[in-house]
Order: structure tokens, then sequence, then C-alpha cells
């Protein structure tokens, strides 16, 4: 497989290397002079100069025939740039870009994007699956399946507590995947008890987390549930 590299940062360096090892050919592109001469003595001809928003530098690189586009370098407006070009001029058949700032998703999401790498809601998201007072937490969302996984807290009152997974009515689409207790991941077979304490993850259609939290959380607000999980993606 071909993949074409924008920007020859740690992210798009640590990639080009890893992808190289497992033998894949790859081609990274990095503006910034400075770093360009740090790099061209291990990447070589693997490295090109120029900046990847333009046209004819994308070419001299091979997009054309590359498998896969890869756009990560510290600016989201780049990255748009980039990602549109392989998908509508070059119909790259897979593009994957970087979004540094949460607040900029929707410009890759209205582009039709592969995938998007975000770590700052990444991390986010981590932070909320450590804090205790979360009771329902998105832990990650598949864009262009329309899907999510989510972590439920099990409480005494759950309909669910002390029920065997056989035994459970889910909302349509959704999926019991995992049962998590005392920090220990168990597959959810319809044979295993669902316990006060445990942690669930489903994975669900992204527009099926309300009607999840009213079956499994009947106690709780769902309309307040969901806002205290959404990510605060505004400017500044």
């Amino acid at each position: 497989m071909f993949v074409l590299i924008v920007g020859a940062g740690k992210v798009g360096l640590n990639t080009a290397r890893q992808l190289q090892q497992m033998g894949h050919e790859v081609a990274v592109i990095e503006r910034r002079r400075t770093r360009y001469d740090r790099l061209v003595d291990e990447l070589e001809e693997s490295l090109i100069f120029g900046d990847g928003t333009e046209m004819w530098v994308l070419e001299k690189a091979g997009i054309a025939r590359a498998d896969m586009v890869v756009a990560v370098t510290g600016d989201d407006e780049d990255n748009v740039i980039i990602a549109q070009i392989a998908k509508l001029k070059f119909a790259t058949p897979k593009v994957v870009a970087r979004v540094n700032n949460p607040f900029n998703q929707p410009m890759f999401d209205l582009l039709g994007i592969d995938a998007t790498v975000c770590a700052t809601t990444t991390m986010l998201r981590l932070i909320l699956h450590e804090l205790p007072v979360h009771k329902f937490v998105p832990l990650f969302s598949l864009r262009r399946e329309n899907l999510e996984v989510v972590e439920l807290e099990v409480s005494e009152n759950s309909p669910f507590a002390n029920v065997y997974v056989q035994d459970i009515a889910l909302p349509e689409g959704v999926l019991l995947a995992a049962i998590i207790r005392a920090g220990h991941a168990l597959p959810a077979r319809g044979s295993s008890e669902i316990l006060p304490g445990d942690y669930v993850l489903c994975v669900l259609p992204r527009a099926k987390g309300r009607e999840l939290i009213k079956v499994f959380l009947p106690e709780e607000s769902a309309e307040e549930l969901e806002k205290e999980s959404e990510l605060d993606t505004s400017e500044g």
C-alpha cells in the first residue's frame, strides 16, 4: 500500500516509520525547511519538501496513485484543504485527517473524511471515563458507520442489575458488548449476570444514546446525562 503523509511533525514522522516497518511504501511532505533538513537523511527520497496544500507538490509526491492520504499538519485549515483535494480531485480511496481543535470537527465531517483523529477529544473522553461522577460516557465514535461506543454505570436501581444478558431488552440497534467489573473486562455472553457496580460497554447508533439512558438508567434524567457527557468544542 502507498500512503502519502502530509506533515512531518512527531505524528507524521512516527506514522511514517511504523508504516515503513510494516512494509508499506510511504511519501512524506514537509514545508518547514529546518524540519526537512533534519529528517532528509533518515527518510531520503521518501521526504518531499513543499507545501502540501499546493496541487503540484501533492502531484510530485504521487497523490494520484496513493491508496491513502494522511493529513497531520498542525493547522486544521491545511488539513481540510489537503483532505478535500485528495477526496474530490484525486478520488483517493482512504483519507485520514488530524483535527487539532475539536471545534473544527464539523468541517471535516462535511467532507466525508474516512477517519479523523483529535487528541483533545480523546483525552477529554478518557478523563470523563476516570471520573466516578459520570454514569454515561461516550468513549469514541465511528463516524463513517454512524456508531459510538458508550460506557454506562449499573446502579442498584437499574432494571438490569442482577439480570442475565440474555434477558435484557435493549433498544433496537444497540449491542451490549462487554461488562467491566472490578477493573476487568468480561465478554457479555447471554449467561453473564450484570451486577450493581458494574459498567457496561454498548455499541449503538449515535442517535440512540438518550433512548439507551432511559431504559438503562431510568432514575436519571437522560437529557441531563447527555448534556454532561457532551464535550465543549466552543472556540477559545
